[in-house]
């Protein structure tokens, strides 16, 4: 992914005091992003190319996509101590209590090795009755790390899933080097909040994330909360970025928005997957129908906003009597998405479709519920990143066995 990144700067290392190493933040340390903005104080990651930024409808899609889902620093150092500048802008909700701090987590050789949070930042106050939004304004913060174990060893530094960050500075006590390439398939991935990350206990156990992990590749992750909508500027994005493995689980934000009927429903699932395979005509592509949501099976949206006590739910406001003119539900939507890649795989023998009931069904929201009615707790989503490891990354499942490298995948790179 790197040759794909815009590099920030191209300035050498720089010392500082107290034999500080300051190394300029780049397209070469860093993983799951599209893009890299060069901003007044450091760099933006961005998920979505400027290109489709240019296309945005609102401004709250601006904001998904620099909430730096599955985005990490990866590098290579024999440092002890690392800190990392950044300034965070977090959401808060009028009348709801204050959201926990997004986490940094950090892996050593690829294992759990440390959480930290950032202080300062800025915070986005938003009122869900009227739709406004209020900036407040804050500091740059400090994340740090110590004890690192002092030899050569890869690091990653996972960003927060559910803060917008400009990353302003890396400091280590040793010198630092882009991170190896290791050979993995990249997996591409494209989905809602729950893909985002939404709930999740930290940044490298949202879902897509545990998966990747148990699968042994790389997450280059377009989960875009409340943006999952068929939209054009995504698929071409999706279509541009070299993968190994795509999928797109699509469903429960149509449904919830009540975008289209399904009349348009159908067409813009094929046109979706049309521009996909533009760019990637053989890649092993794999759609996904909505997990078990109850609140949405049999009725159709839109979704509201129900607050009680302080605590934040969601209720479908439609009429299951108009689905037989059209209005869309989860239980419909998967008879679609089953029926449209059943078809197109006569001709498309490396599409592939998995019910997302099997990946969060009925037993599993007995077991873990939704605690919002909407989105899965930090268990939910080990249970859907697990499942989804069991049934893609199995050795004759859609992501068993990829494209070696050099027969147009991206191996190696």
């Amino acid at each position: 992914m790197n040759s794909q990144l815009n590099d920030a700067t191209d300035d050498p290392h720089t010392a500082g005091a107290a034999g500080w190493i300051t190394t300029p933040i780049g397209a070469d340390l860093l993983r799951g992003a599209l893009e890299v903005e060069r901003t007044a104080r450091g760099v933006l990651p961005h998920r979505l190319p400027a290109r489709a930024r240019r296309q945005f409808p609102d401004a709250y899609l601006a904001t998904v996509e620099t909430q730096p889902s599955g985005v990490r620093l990866a590098f290579r150092t024999r440092a002890t101590t690392v800190e990392l500048d950044a300034l965070r802008t977090k959401n808060g909700y009028r009348g709801v209590p204050p959201r926990p701090d997004g986490l940094y987590d950090l892996l050593v050789d690829g294992r759990p090795a440390g959480q930290a949070t950032a202080n300062g930042g800025n915070v986005l106050m938003m009122d869900m009755a009227t739709g406004s939004a209020e900036l407040v304004p804050g500091p740059v913060g400090t994340v740090r790390f110590e004890g690192l174990p002092a030899r050569l060893k890869d690091v990653e530094i996972w960003l927060p899933y559910n803060e917008v960050t400009e990353l302003i500075a890396l400091r280590t006590d040793a010198p630092v080097e882009p991170a190896r390439e290791h050979g993995r398939r990249v997996w591409l991935h494209h989905g809602s909040s729950i893909s985002h990350g939404s709930n999740a206990a930290g940044p490298t156990t949202i879902w897509p994330a545990l998966a990747a992990s148990l699968g042994g590749v790389e997450l280059v992750n377009l989960g875009l909360g409340g943006n999952a909508l068929l939209d054009p500027f995504t698929a071409r994005a999706l279509r541009d970025t070299p993968a190994d493995l795509i999928s797109v689980k699509i469903g429960i934000n149509i449904v919830n928005t009540d975008l289209m009927r399904l009349r348009a429903f159908g067409p813009a699932v094929h046109g979706f997957l049309d521009t996909i395979r533009e760019g990637h005509p053989d890649t092993p592509l794999l759609v996904v129908s909505p997990v078990l949501c109850p609140v949405q099976e049999d009725t159709p949206g839109p979704l509201a906003p129900d607050l009680h006590d302080g605590k934040l739910s969601f209720r479908a406001l439609g009429d299951p009597a108009e689905v037989a003119a059209g209005r869309l539900t989860l239980t419909v939507v998967r008879r679609e998405l089953a029926r449209i890649t059943a078809e197109r795989a006569a001709d498309d023998p490396n599409l592939h479709h998995i019910d997302g009931r099997s990946l969060y069904g009925e037993a599993d929201f007995a077991e873990f519920p939704l605690p919002d009615g909407l989105h899965p707790d930090p268990a939910g989503h080990r249970r859907i990143g697990e499942r989804f490891a069991e049934l893609a990354f199995a050795k004759d499942g859609p992501f068993g066995e990829g494209l070696p490298s050099g027969e147009g995948g991206t191996s190696g790179r």
